[in-house]
């Protein structure tokens, strides 16, 4: 007797000691009783009923993951392949158990379509220019999903956009013509305001007739600091005039002797 007595008492003091779990700080236990969910265990050491009870470990931390490259056709019937990366994690773990057969694969092909789904929605040039629009869709879409399986989801960033070559010499095409037409307008507008400025100075000079001969003194100026052979200087026709005036006059009083000796005796 006392020999089956003490394997008895053996044989609980093992189901007892297999009974305790310990739970990291990371971690929550989802209790099932006979198959039926009776709640949750926190971090530490933990007993449940040996062969009745059965827990599921649940981790609460953060999860990253990468959602594989999708084939999308914008809306503007352009063909490329995008991926992202998902942030996420688990705030309700019974519901994550109970739910869903496995929230992570879920969670990933629930990723992959959308994506696929936002993108396809969105012509190139918003896919290049405005990310953070397409990412808070994403993130709305996902979490609005994963909502009923306790999974939150913080964000998603689209990483790469991957473009055929063709589609990316026409674009580099592009920007290099977009920047010729700037250089082109920042060359006419430099052109047009320089006129403007020789227009304003002519008619300064045009008023005042002592700063065309200061403009003469300092173009000499200029002129005799160059290390040059041959020197040109300008002269204004004013200078010139009274010598055209006086030859204008002579020429005109010889022509008037000439008609008067040739006259009758």
């Amino acid at each position: 007797m006392f020999p089956s007595f003490g394997i008895a008492i053996v044989i609980v003091l093992v189901l007892a000691v297999s009974g305790f779990r310990v739970i990291k700080e990371y971690e929550r236990g989802v209790i099932f009783r006979l198959g039926r969910f009776v709640g949750n265990r926190n971090r530490g050491l933990q007993w449940i009923i040996p062969m009745v009870d059965q827990m599921v470990r649940v981790s609460l931390r953060e999860v990253v993951m990468d959602v594989p490259s999708q084939e999308v056709i914008t809306r503007d019937n352009v063909s490329c392949k995008v991926n992202a990366v998902l942030y996420f994690r688990v705030l309700h773990p019974e519901k994550a158990v109970i739910q869903v057969e496995n929230f992570l694969y879920g969670t990933s092909q629930l990723a992959q379509t959308t994506l696929r789904s936002v993108c396809g929605q969105a012509e190139l040039d918003e896919l290049l220019a405005d990310r953070d629009a397409i990412n808070q869709k994403l993130q709305e879409i996902i979490d609005q999903q994963t909502e009923p399986w306790g999974v939150k989801v913080r964000a998603v960033e689209v990483k790469q956009i991957d473009l055929p070559h063709e589609m990316q010499r026409a674009m580099a095409k592009q920007a290099e013509a977009e920047r010729e037409k700037r250089s082109k307008i920042i060359h006419a507008e430099g052109e047009f305001q320089a006129a403007q400025r020789l227009a304003d100075a002519a008619a300064v000079l045009e008023t005042q007739a002592s700063a065309l001969q200061l403009r003469y003194l300092q173009t000499l100026s200029e002129i005799s600091t160059e290390q040059t052979t041959t020197v040109v200087f300008p002269v204004p026709i004013d200078i010139l005039k009274p010598l055209y005036d006086a030859a204008a006059k002579r020429e005109t009083g010889g022509t008037s002797d000439g008609g008067a000796g040739s006259g009758p005796a």
